[in-house]
């Protein structure tokens, strides 16, 4: 269940703008807030349950960690664009993106993702 929550925080968090940049701006805090509030819809019928492990990587924006955990890559790839956008030019930011992307995953190799 918990990598459930995990890849649903990634996509709740990347299909919103202002979400990424609350994010961006104190993922701690978010993280802890929407474990503790819920947002949306489903706040009212989910069980937001993260491991100290998953809410820590969250909270560090530690992408290795995540990817490591069983965070769905595809998933994780859109999460990681979305929080680190704004970081890089249109010039040459996103190779540098791609790169540390890959530079943090590829040491895992395939994750199992069947929970």
């Amino acid at each position: 269940m918990s990598r459930y929550m995990v890849d649903k925080f990634m996509r709740f968090v990347e299909l919103s703008d202002a979400r990424v940049a609350e994010y961006a701006a104190d993922p701690a805090a978010y993280v802890d807030r929407w474990l503790v509030e819920g947002v949306g819809p489903e706040a009212a019928t989910d069980d937001r349950v993260l491991t100290d492990e998953e809410r820590a990587a969250f909270a560090a924006r530690d992408i290795a960690a995540l990817y490591a955990l069983g965070a769905h890559p595809y998933l994780l790839w859109h999460f990681t664009e979305a929080v680190h956008a704004h970081e890089f030019t249109p010039e040459s930011g996103w190779r540098e993106l791609v790169e540390r992307y890959r530079a943090a995953v590829v040491p895992h190799g395939v994750v199992d993702y069947i929970p």
